[in-house]
């Protein structure tokens, strides 16, 4: 199987830009509003001849009462534990916070290799500021901009360092893709979660709830 990396962090700290980066794509909506990415979004990557898999997930939050924040999180999980590698975006603008801390307590639960990705390190000056990421407990940050992809090199060397080494991996051949469509509500989302065999979408009454 391909080897999966999961881009997991707080809400609005570059996720979705950074899978674009990644990917070279425009597959992930990027918007300054939190909870716009809600499911889990898959692409694929290709550095120095090796193909891996990527998802994007939503922000995790914690505390919250809102059923569609509670989706995103379950979506997160099953990112997690379906990764081989986890890539765990801050903001180095923003500093760490209390919820980086949350997040960072998951992701140690889970046993999996954690890359702290310090994002928005849009210059030299700012991406120093990434040193504050150490007290994560989880190993060197590296100091990137999804932006103007700085740093993102670095990255993916490294990632590629940690996929586990099992003989050849399978060629991952064409296969057809297909679009469900439909208006609100017409039980879009179910029908591919039933087509998967997983909860690869959340299922709610709320209408605009796939994006």
């Amino acid at each position: 199987m391909r080897n999966l990396v999961a881009i997991v962090g707080r809400p609005n700290v570059g996720k979705s830009a950074l899978f674009n980066r990644l990917t070279q794509s425009r597959q992930a909506i990027v918007t300054d509003v939190s909870g716009t990415t809600r499911d889990r979004l898959y692409g694929k990557v290709n550095w120095s001849g090796q193909d891996f898999s990527l998802v994007d997930t939503g922000g995790w939050v914690v505390n919250s009462d809102d059923i569609m924040e509670d989706e995103i999180n379950k979506q997160v999980q099953i990112a997690v534990e379906e990764a081989d590698v986890i890539l765990f975006v801050v903001d180095v603008m923003n500093g760490l916070t209390d919820l980086d801390n949350g997040v960072a307590h998951l992701l140690r639960r889970s046993g999996k290799p954690v890359v702290v990705v310090a994002n928005k390190a849009d210059n030299f000056g700012i991406g120093h500021q990434s040193a504050e990421f150490y007290t994560l407990g989880l190993g060197d940050p590296f100091p990137i901009s999804a932006i103007n992809g700085s740093g993102t090199g670095d990255l993916l060397d490294h990632v590629l360092s940690l996929f586990k080494k099992e003989g050849e991996e399978e060629k991952l051949e064409d296969i057809p893709k297909f679009a469900v469509v439909g208006r609100p509500n017409a039980g879009k989302s179910s029908i591919v979660n039933a087509l998967v065999g997983e909860e690869r979408n959340i299922v709610t009454e709320i209408a605009g709830t796939t994006r």
